[in-house]
């Protein structure tokens, strides 16, 4: 007996060599991931005239702040902007971790007479959809939800696949027998919901929430559709208005003295850069609170039936 569970161990092991691969493997990939962002910090603190005689480098020549005074002296509006979009993001993720975990627990139970029908009216989106012109109407004419809050948020709350992921987390991982037992203590559906199901669902909770998050977060298109109120801009749609408004005085010469004036003293490839640090800097300082519950509830909802 000790000689095959020594046996059995052996085969479970991976050798020295073997391991060493795949740690370099993994670091080259961190790296990869990693010299990109580097190189976009590096840029946003570069001289413009050093960007546009030695063009990018991970170590700037020539060191300036001069994308980040731009944007300080921008910072009411950002600062605004910043609160509508973190607004947006927080609301629009509970709402769309109350509907995808809702939904997946209805069509995650063999009860339901209308399982099948639930399953193809939640797959078929995921491969077909009314594309841009429908959802416009929709939410435009039918809702009137233009220069609305509820334009950023409602059109993103729901997503098919995200309703795939909670049905076959649920599916595999609360049994019959903990529904059936609280059916027969007289729990509602909407209680066993509520205070058994969603309590031990913590990682499909943190999975989903996180797709929301930054789908929310990163969404400027919404905006940029139905919303005209400056106070309700998001920040990623006021940045990218300045990040236009910055290509636009680049490229017309015939502006005038005064934009000309501008256009020399105003830094506009670092901005580019400073912009992109602004906007990705908050979200992925929360990713490593929901690391352990996002890659648990992802690996989990991807288990095949």
């Amino acid at each position: 007996m000790a000689k095959i569970e020594k046996s059995g161990q052996s085969l479970n092991q991976i050798k020295t060599s073997t391991n060493l691969v795949f740690n370099f493997v993994f670091l080259i990939l961190a790296v990869m991931c990693v010299i990109p962002l580097l190189f976009v910090f590096s840029i946003s603190i570069s001289d413009e005239e050093s960007l546009r005689v030695n063009g990018y480098q991970l170590i700037p020549q020539v060191f300036s702040s001069s994308a980040y005074v731009f944007l300080w002296n921008e910072r009411t509006t950002i600062i605004r902007a910043a609160f509508m979009s973190v607004m947006v993001t927080v609301v629009g993720t509970c709402i769309s971790v109350a509907l995808n975990t809702s939904m997946g627990y209805v069509v995650s139970r063999r009860s339901f007479k209308l399982k099948q029908i639930y399953t193809w009216l939640i797959f078929i989106p995921m491969v077909f959809n009314g594309g841009m012109l429908a959802s416009y109407v929709v939410v435009n004419n039918i809702l009137n939800l233009r220069n609305s809050i509820w334009a950023l948020i409602l059109p993103l709350a729901c997503s098919a696949f995200s309703v795939t992921i909670c049905r076959t987390f649920f599916r595999t991982t609360v049994p019959d027998s903990i529904i059936e037992s609280a059916k027969i203590d007289g729990a509602g559906q909407f209680r066993i919901w509520s205070q058994i199901v969603l309590p031990i669902s913590k990682p499909v909770m943190a999975t989903i929430g996180m797709f929301a998050a930054f789908g929310y977060w990163n969404d400027w298109f919404q905006a940029s559709l139905y919303i005209q109120d400056v106070n309700l801009q998001t920040l990623q749609s006021l940045l990218n208005n300045i990040q236009k408004n910055i290509e636009y005085i680049a490229n017309n010469p015939y502006g005038g003295l005064s934009l000309q004036q501008y256009k020399s003293s105003m830094p506009t490839e670092s901005v580019r850069m400073a912009i992109a640090i602004v906007i990705i800097v908050p979200i992925a300082c929360t990713y490593p609170f929901f690391q352990k519950y996002f890659i648990s509830g992802l690996t989990i909802g991807s288990v095949k039936e």
